[in-house]
């Protein structure tokens, strides 16, 4: 493989891939059941631990 032909792999399907990437980083955080998981670390702050104690 030539550099020329890494460049135009590069060039077209690069760039599918990384909007393709792109999207699903930005959609991943709306997707169904993810609600649950946010309100989770949202509260994690609130919650009683033991302080180290035993």
């Amino acid at each position: 493989m030539t550099y020329d032909e890494i460049r135009h792999f590069a060039d077209s399907w690069g760039l599918i891939v990384m909007v393709a990437m792109f999207l699903l980083f930005i959609a991943w955080p709306f997707r169904k059941g993810a609600a649950r998981h946010h309100d989770e670390a949202a509260n994690m702050i609130f919650k009683e631990d033991d302080n180290g104690r035993r």
